[in-house]
């Protein structure tokens, strides 16, 4: 199987980062967090990007030879589940999301991580939609990446995910 474009969806704390990050090293393939396009970052990560400038920049990204695309996000993904060689769906336990999401918070505030400026209403936010991610969120994704693409792998943790890179590309 040759894989040049994967996209990678899952709710927050699922590892989406962690994952891309290692595929992209071990495939030597640029990764992309569907965070920088949706978010303005010059103001804060309270402020949605310009529609046309999200679009463009996934346009920009989706023509390139090879991608990895991260992030929990689809209603706007059509084109990138279509154009995607494989789909991963992370769906680790939503408690072991949770305590990620406080784990990576802690160390942000730490300045252990670079920080996205978050508080802590944002935080409890974070987990309140965490909780309601795969009854809705997920559930919708799914249904637009099977209408998009047959090349979905559903993995319950990491290990799942690297073997069956290690295995099939």
């Amino acid at each position: 199987m040759t894989v040049k474009k994967i996209h990678i969806i899952g709710g927050p704390g699922s590892g989406k980062t962690y994952i891309s990050q290692k595929i992209s090293k071990n495939l030597h393939i640029e990764r992309y967090d569907l965070d920088e396009l949706f978010w303005d970052k010059s103001n804060s990560y309270d402020t949605k990007s310009d529609i046309n400038k999200r679009n463009e920049n996934l346009r920009m990204i989706l023509s390139k030879e090879s991608w990895i695309i991260e992030g929990v996000y689809y209603s706007w993904l059509q084109d990138s589940f279509i154009k995607s060689d494989i789909v991963f769906i992370l769906k680790p336990k939503v408690l072991k999301r949770d305590w990620r999401i406080i784990k990576r918070f802690v160390k942000r505030k730490l300045g252990l991580l670079s920080s996205k400026r978050g508080s802590i209403k944002g935080l409890i936010d974070l987990i309140v939609w965490n909780h309601k991610y795969d009854k809705k969120n997920l559930i919708q994704a799914e249904a637009m990446i099977d209408k998009c693409n047959s090349n979905k792998v559903i993995v319950k943790n990491n290990v799942d995910i690297f073997n069956f890179v290690k295995n099939n590309f």
